[in-house]
């Protein structure tokens, strides 16, 4: 399986593409119809993990940068 990439969206959510497999705290994944994903930054969303455009509705500021040095 190759990797994914995770981009940030400016005031919205995580949008993840690539090969990569989802899944909930207990195991179970997710049947994911299509790719990319969009996945929930704001808590608003009504079909989390999943973003559905509440952070819209909800005013939702975040633009995090990577700056050089980052370590994670």
């Amino acid at each position: 399986m190759a990797g994914a990439t995770i981009t940030t969206r400016d005031d919205g959510p995580l949008l993840v593409e690539g090969e990569f497999r989802l899944l909930d705290a207990q195991g179970g994944e997710f049947v994911l119809d299509r790719k990319p994903i969009a996945l929930c930054r704001c808590g608003a969303s009504h079909n989390k993990p999943f973003c559905d455009g509440s952070h819209k509705r909800v005013d939702f500021r975040s633009r995090p940068r990577a700056e050089s040095e980052t370590r994670v």
